[in-house]
């Protein structure tokens, strides 16, 4: 089920039943010569799909414009880069808007820079924006004070379960550290072209390789779809038990 095709019965549903709804944090960036743009939104849009046929999830759209940064190409590599500090602001909305509207279950899945699940700028940038729109809820909702009264006085008990709300909002890789360490990870190489490859072949063109020469994009003539689906089946398994 997509957000933007739910109607009001729908998303009244998902508020009861604690439908988990996914947000795509995406990127566009410049990935050699062989490799899309859109191919970290792609990656883990193309999850997101395939665990919706496996459980029930709301799939929200994607955010591709996003603090990608400079750090592979210059400005006018074709990257989009958005300022960590207006992309929060941007993302802080949309999360008050949703729980303002009662969802109580989002995830937000990303596959740029989240090696061995370090905390880089972007996904600082929803994790942080997580927090300030859960804490301004509360206070909006239930006024100053609200953690101190009589009503969270069972706040620790419900660390990490569903009464916490501050695990309404959660921020994932698309692949962990230990699915990582199963396959590998990398940058528009080997790894990142074969799970490409495995969800959307029309994303990678392998022959265009040869066209710019990159330091982090030479194991790319090793990428393979075999391998790729190893890395989605692992990636989903990883999913399935995470997004619940």
């Amino acid at each position: 089920m997509h957000l933007d095709k739910c109607f009001p019965k729908e998303i009244n549903a998902a508020k009861e039943n604690r439908t988990p709804v996914v947000i795509v944090g995406g990127t566009v960036e410049y990935h050699g010569p062989h490799c899309s743009y859109g191919c970290d939104t792609l990656i883990a849009h193309g999850l997101v799909e395939k665990l919706a046929e496996r459980k029930d999830i709301i799939i929200a759209p994607s955010i591709s414009y996003s603090p990608s940064s400079w750090a592979v190409g210059d400005d006018t590599s074709g990257t989009v880069h958005v300022d960590e500090v207006v992309f929060e602001e941007y993302v802080l909305n949309i999360f008050m808007s949703m729980l303002s509207a009662g969802l109580r279950n989002i995830y937000v899945v990303i596959h740029h820079q989240f090696e061995q699940e370090n905390l880089m700028p972007m996904t600082l940038s929803y994790m942080k924006a997580a927090k300030r729109a859960t804490m301004r809820y509360l206070e909006k909702t239930k006024g100053q004070g609200w953690w101190g009264s009589e009503s969270y006085k069972d706040y620790y008990d419900n660390l990490g379960g569903g009464d916490d709300p501050f695990s309404w909002i959660k921020v994932i890789p698309t692949m962990s550290t230990e699915v990582q360490n199963a396959t590998g990870y990398d940058h528009a190489g080997e790894f990142e072209c074969s799970i490409l490859m495995s969800l959307y072949p029309d994303a990678v063109k392998l022959e265009r390789l040869p066209d710019i020469r990159h330091w982090f994009t030479e194991s790319a003539y090793n990428a393979n779809k075999e391998m790729g689906d190893k890395m989605v089946k692992l990636s989903l398994e990883y999913l399935e038990k995470t997004v619940i």
